[in-house]
This record gives C-alpha cells, structure tokens and sequence, in this order.
C-alpha cells in the first residue's frame, strides 16, 4: 500500500488556496460538531489542514496521526509557531491507531482511506472511537479527475457507506463537497 501514499514532496498542495476554496476546513469540521470536551484524532494529519482549526475548537487532546515523519515535522514545527499544547502528534499507520480502545469522540478521514487496507482501518475508526462517537470522512469520489488519486485506488462513495456499515459505522449523512470529493458523517454503532 506504500504506492498510494502521498508524496511529502507535494505538502504544499495540502494547505494551497485551491483547498482552501474547494474544501474550507472550518465549513467541513462544522459537519463533526465539536465540542470544548471532545477528544478528536486526525487520521492522517499531514501538515495539519484539520488538526489546526480543530485545536482552536476542543480544549482536550487532539491526536495528530502520521506515518510520515516530513509531515510530521512540518505540523510539530507550526504546533510550535502557534502556542498550541493541545495537539499530539502520533507517528504511526492509520491501519494500526497507535491509541487505546474508546479513547476519542469525533475523527477526521480526510483523503487517506483510500491509501489502506478500508476494512482493517475501518475496524480500527470503530474500535478507538467511544460509544456514540462520530467519524467524518472526506474522499475522492471515483471518477476521472486532472488531480487526486489514481482512478482504481479511489473508493465510490456508495461502496464506502457499504464498508462503513459492515465494521460498525452507521452512515448519518453523505454529500457532495466538490464534483470530485465526497463526505460522509457516520457514528459508531
């Protein structure tokens, strides 16, 4: 599955003004009504589009997860820049959540599910979320498109709220963000 990583070589793409337009982080993180009390986990991080903004909305903990260490270093060093002591950056994969059974309440999947094993990872949203927690995941909708993914690495909208169900996320609502991005808001069953 290394072959569906995002380059570290492109992270300015991940904070360019195109996204910024196309896919708000405070309009998307709207979706997951977050609470001051709510411990959130950025699946994904990269150089913190969400985990920023999100840091703003929760004074618990917010889990910055990443398997690679460029990104990693990019978002510990504006974490830094920004006062922030509510973030934890985790360097591990989102196949394998390096956090105990139950621990957050909302999580961010934004454009990485399509990088995994979708069940396995799946099977991991559900078991590190706490009862009732929800989980918002943002994807490239399976049709050609100049930017994103390969063609056969993106998952159609309608497979994903099959998988979801079947590892125990109940899909609550599913739109269309852009004609090539998709999101859907599901809970923990």
């Amino acid at each position: 599955m290394a072959d569906r990583r995002f380059d570290p070589a492109k992270s300015d793409r991940l904070d360019s003004p195109e996204r910024r337009r196309q896919l708000p982080p405070e309009m998307v993180l709207k979706e997951l009504s977050i609470q001051s009390s709510d411990k959130v986990l950025d699946l994904g991080a990269g150089t913190g589009y969400f985990t920023l903004p999100v840091a703003q909305m929760t004074k618990e903990t917010i889990y910055a997860l990443d398997i690679e260490p460029k990104m990693l270093e990019s978002l510990s060093a504006r974490i830094e820049e920004q006062h922030l002591s509510n973030v934890e950056v985790l360097k591990g994969d989102i196949q394998e959540i390096p956090l105990p059974s139950q621990e957050v309440d909302r999580i961010i999947a934004s454009m990485v599910l399509h990088e995994v094993d979708l069940s396995k990872t799946l099977k991991e949203i559900h078991r590190v979320l706490k009862p009732q927690g929800t989980c918002l995941c943002l994807e490239w909708e399976r049709k050609e498109s100049e930017e994103g993914p390969p063609l056969h690495h993106r998952v159609k909208s309608t497979d994903m709220e099959q998988v979801m169900e079947a590892e125990g996320l109940m899909p609550l609502r599913t739109r269309l963000l852009t004609e090539n991005h998709y999101m859907i808001l599901a809970k923990k069953k």
